[in-house]
């Protein structure tokens, strides 16, 4: 059995309000927003993503010249 092929990526979490589309640093700052009296926003309006970066790989065999 060959060895699993590993391809470089890198993976970010994007933490966003479901309604209003603004992004936030990271949860805490989210959750600090839930936590502030003078928004609306609520833990129903939280959504994250994992947005991940494939370096481009030659999958195709190469010959010596």
């Amino acid at each position: 059995m060959s060895e699993p092929i590993k391809i470089p990526a890198t993976a970010t979490e994007i933490v966003k309000h479901k309604r209003t589309g603004k992004v936030y640093a990271d949860k805490a700052e989210f959750d600090a927003d839930v936590a502030d009296p003078n928004t609306d926003t609520t833990v129903d309006d939280f959504r994250q993503d994992l947005e991940i970066k494939v370096t481009k790989v030659s999958m195709g065999a190469q010959t010596k010249k």
